[in-house]
This record gives C-alpha cells, structure tokens and sequence, in this order.
C-alpha cells in the first residue's frame, strides 16, 4: 500500500498530483536533470518576458516622442507659411507686428511641447542632443538603446525668430530638417523594437513549447497510469485481504 501516498513516479500520490497540477516534474525526486533543465527554462522564458515589456515601455516613449515631433512640425510649418507672408513688401509694420504675435503663439506651442512630453516623468523631448536611453531588451540584460530629439526653441534655433525686422527663413528650414531627421529616427528604433519583441516572442514560444514538452503531464498516458496503478492497488488489497483471512482459518484450525 505504499504506492497510494508516495510521491514516486509508480505511486497514486504522484500520479494524481501529476494530473491535478498539469506537471509531471514537480520535485527533484522526479527527476533531478529534467527539473533543473525545466527551472532554466523558466528562468529564461521570465527574463525574455521582461525584455519584452522593456522594449514595449521603449515603444511607448518612442511613440510619444514622435507624436509630440509631429505636433511641432505643424507649428514650423505655419511659423514658415507666416514668415513667407511677411517677406511681402506691401505689409505695413503693423501687419508684421500680427504676424510675430501669431508665431510668438506658436513658438511658444514648440516649447511647451518640448518642455511637457515626458515618460513615466522622464524628459523626451527636453534633453541635451545626443542623450541615450537604455532598456534590457532580452534574458540576458542585454542594453539596447533609443535616442529622441531635442526640440526646444533654443536646440532648434528659433527662440528669437522674428520677422518684424531682417530674418531669414533657413532658420525655420533647419529646425523642420532637424525634427524630420529626428522623427525617421524614432521610427527606424521603433521598427528595431518591433524587431527584437518579434524575436523574443519567438525564442519565448519555441522554449514554452520545450518545457512543455518535457514537463507537461500527458493526460490520456496519466490517467491509464492512474487506472493501471488502482486495478494493482486493488489486487493487493485482495490478496492481503487473502492472507489475512488464510492467517485467522490457520490459527482457528490451531486452536480445534
């Protein structure tokens, strides 16, 4: 009767608990290498998993980051349609003083802008060029890095763009190629993000699908366990039932 509480792969015990929890490895009685190299995999299938979620974090701010860039472009892209109106030489000072006040409004749009996008509190947009930010992309902590584009008015060089006196509109062209540059940036490290979650979902399913494979109970093979296990646990029980009633005819046949 040992068979029915132990937790050996032959015993009831283990059979059941196998078919209750769904995993046939569950100490390292049951098997000591197939447990460690099961424990491995888990551990790499959660770093992979948290990777990923990195990468996606990584996303979202690249996302914003461009949102935020494509709202600034609108505003360049008025400020030049202004500035075009005011090289007219039949405008009056006064019409200029207009125009300013419009692109004074959307200049300061631009750094608003700049100086709000954030993720998860950390600045986007309002940063010196250059800066990297870097995720852990994959189970082995690997770093893999993003950079967004600084869109203040000064980086941009139009805090003093005004065309109530000479101006020059190169200076609005520049600031719309430097955040056209930045904006197919982000979207080439997006693009890099998608690439390095489209791999780790691979490699993550690929050794979901080995640990499954090994660890998993097989659940037809585990109840004809089962079934087998019980028809022997009875067979048992009869012939101690057996010898325990040939044991008292004995000692009756002693005792006449």
């Amino acid at each position: 009767m040992s068979g029915v509480n132990g937790i050996g792969p032959g015993s009831n015990g283990y059979l059941y608990s196998a078919l209750s929890s769904g995993k046939k490895i569950q100490t390292a009685a049951q098997g000591a290498s197939e447990l460690a190299i099961l424990q491995k995999q888990q551990r790499q299938i959660g770093g992979f998993d948290a990777g990923t979620q990195n990468l996606q974090s990584g996303k979202n701010a690249l996302n914003i980051a461009d949102g935020a860039a494509a709202e600034i472009t609108e505003n360049l892209q008025r400020m030049r349609e202004l500035a075009v109106k005011a090289k007219n030489g039949t405008l009056s000072k006064d019409d200029r003083s207009y125009i300013q006040s419009e692109i004074d409004g959307l200049k300061k749009g631009i750094g608003e802008i700049a100086n709000r996008t954030n993720y998860n509190g950390v600045p986007l947009l309002n940063n010196e060029d250059g800066k990297v930010f870097k995720v852990a992309s994959d189970a082995n902590g690997t770093a893999q890095s993003f950079s967004t584009v600084n869109a203040t008015l000064e980086s941009l060089g139009i805090a003093d763009f005004d065309v109530t006196g000479d101006f020059d509109l190169k200076a609005l062209d520049d600031a719309m190629s430097k955040i056209s540059s930045g904006r197919a940036t982000l979207g080439a490290q997006t693009n890099a993000f998608d690439a390095s979650i489209n791999y780790n979902s691979t490699v993550t399913y690929n050794t979901t699908a080995s640990q499954s494979a090994m660890g998993d109970t097989e659940y037809g093979d585990y109840a004809s366990k089962l079934q087998r296990q019980g028809i022997l646990d009875n067979v048992k029980l009869m012939m101690q039932r057996r010898r325990m009633e040939e044991e008292e005819q004995r000692k009756l046949g002693l005792f006449q």
